[in-house]
């Protein structure tokens, strides 16, 4: 990624996608695999930044300036595959350019030179690169909904009408707002050691 000295605010994403290719020579279905690369230049709006950032880890961002490029890609898929002449020009890739890491994933030193006969992959690749970067937002807090309930009432012995007079567990389904530090240690500890327990009603009741 880099900073567009003549467009303030805006950065190329340079990526390079590495894909690992298997097919099946005919006759003989024998697999075969090679290796992809699609490289892809952006250029996206990152806006300036001139705040450096310090973590607890010890960790400090020298390029504070900068946001951070992430790019989310799903599986490629397969459009045409076939065998062709070699270019003249040549099309392989540059070993020097592969990361170990892609190489080392085929178990065996991969064909980088011109020969008689080249196999060529196209893939459809979707992917989304966005920049990010750490920013204070302020966001509207408003309290609980409660939920409203609706009940026909009955006689006194309609369970329905007993329900009706139970109180909203409200702080069952939210969290409070404060907690009460405990007066002292061993207070402390047994608030911590305390399962909640629910009580059954044997007759199989539920409110």
């Amino acid at each position: 990624m880099d900073e567009i000295s003549f467009n303030r605010g805006y950065y190329t994403v340079d990526v390079t996608y590495f894909y690992e290719v298997t097919g099946t020579t005919f006759p003989g279905e024998n697999p075969v695999n090679g290796l992809c690369v699609f490289n892809k230049r952006v250029m996206l709006f990152g806006s300036e930044g001139s705040a450096k950032v310090f973590s607890s880890d010890g960790a400090f961002a020298d390029s504070y300036t900068q946001p951070i490029a992430v790019v989310e890609c799903v599986d490629p898929i397969a459009l045409n595959m076939k065998v062709a002449d070699a270019c003249p020009t040549g099309l392989m890739a540059d070993v020097n350019a592969i990361p170990a890491a892609i190489l080392a994933r085929f178990g065996e030193d991969l064909v980088l030179t011109d020969g008689a006969r080249v196999w060529l992959t196209t893939l459809g690749q979707f992917s989304i690169i966005r920049l990010e970067r750490d920013s204070q937002l302020v966001v509207p807090v408003y309290d609980y909904c409660l939920p409203d309930k609706d009940c026909v009432s009955g006689s006194e012995d309609d369970p329905c009408t007993l329900f009706s007079r139970i109180r909203f567990p409200v702080e069952e389904f939210f969290p409070p707002d404060s907690i009460d530090a405990a007066e002292d240690y061993r207070s402390a500890i047994h608030n911590l050691n305390t399962v909640p327990t629910a009580a059954v009603d044997p007759k199989g009741g539920s409110n």
